[in-house]
């Protein structure tokens, strides 16, 4: 079936980006104005969730509903707790500052899995931290102290983007590539018992013609079939602003061209997660209602 998308809210200043279903209501968060908002489908009005987010550009729910964000302005990973502040996790690589994260996934046992390419657009304050040699998938896990430690998961990645795992944790798949890059591929990684990942399979590679490359892939979720729901490509090259559905094994099941350019994230949300929401680089949040498929409810 076709997908028909409406804006439910914006445009805004600037990029929106993460997107995270708190149960009644679509959180997203707006970069530039450092803001997250929320969405309410049944009064079809936006408020104000958060605001002094320092760039925060993908969020996540995890277990028991700690959100997290990524925060690009500040080089961290952020736990935005229920009274309104927020606390650091680590930050340090081999004691080193890592790079910008950009999109995160949370598991079942509280270990949030996070993009950290670089960026061009300088943190805050004083430029004295340079970049790691390397943009690779970070994962961030309690130690037996409960302190949060750092641990590198990819050593093949040069500029991850969206990541995303599979509905019982065994495969983690990860957009590699933006739209400067050589190589723009959706990858399937394989988490092994032990909690490393293996080598990666190329699930899908985008190419380009004569106006240039197709965009990869910035936002992706999962849909009730373990399908993946990425959101990809420009008007400028290739077929235009889409929502791909990959099978697990990388088939293109559907596509649904988008009426707004440049489209950053998406998830399901509503009743049963049974529409589909994007944002847009230009602030916009798009929404496909009862869209014939429903969202993977994680369990915790």
């Amino acid at each position: 079936m076709a997908w028909t998308f409406e804006r439910v809210a914006g445009s805004h200043n600037g990029p929106a980006g993460g997107l995270a279903w708190d149960g009644s209501g679509m959180l997203f968060s707006l970069v530039n104005d450092e803001r997250i908002l929320r969405f309410d489908p049944v009064t079809g009005t936006t408020s104000e969730f958060r605001r002094y987010t320092g760039r925060t550009s993908g969020i996540a729910l995890g277990p028991r509903g700690s959100l997290y964000g990524c925060q690009e302005g500040g080089r961290r990973i952020v736990h935005f707790l229920g009274d309104g502040s927020a606390t650091v996790t680590a930050t340090r690589l081999q004691g080193r500052i890592h790079n910008h994260p950009c999109d995160l996934v949370v598991d079942r046992a509280g270990r949030v899995w996070f993009s950290d390419p670089h960026s061009g657009t300088p943190a805050f304050g004083p430029k004295i931290f340079p970049p790691l040699e390397h943009a690779s998938v970070l994962r961030l896990e309690r130690d037996e102290r409960k302190s949060w430690t750092i641990r590198r998961m990819t050593h093949d990645t040069r500029a991850p983007r969206a990541v995303l795992l599979s509905a019982d944790e065994k495969t983690l798949y990860v957009a590699e590539g933006d739209a400067l890059s050589a190589t723009r591929e959706l990858r399937a990684y394989t988490v092994l018992d032990d909690g490393e990942v293996g080598s990666f399979r190329v699930l899908h590679t985008f190419g380009a013609d004569y106006c240039g490359v197709h965009r990869g892939i910035e936002g992706m979720c999962l849909d009730a079939d373990g399908n993946i729901v990425a959101c990809a490509g420009a008007q400028g090259a290739g077929p235009g602003a889409l929502v791909y559905v990959f099978s697990p094994g990388g088939a293109v099941l559907e596509t649904h061209p988008l009426p707004v350019d440049l489209p950053m994230r998406c998830a399901f949300g509503d009743a049963g997660l049974s529409s589909l929401y994007v944002t847009t680089m230009s602030g916009d949040l798009l929404r496909a209602g009862n869209c014939g498929r429903h969202g993977h409810a994680q369990q915790g």
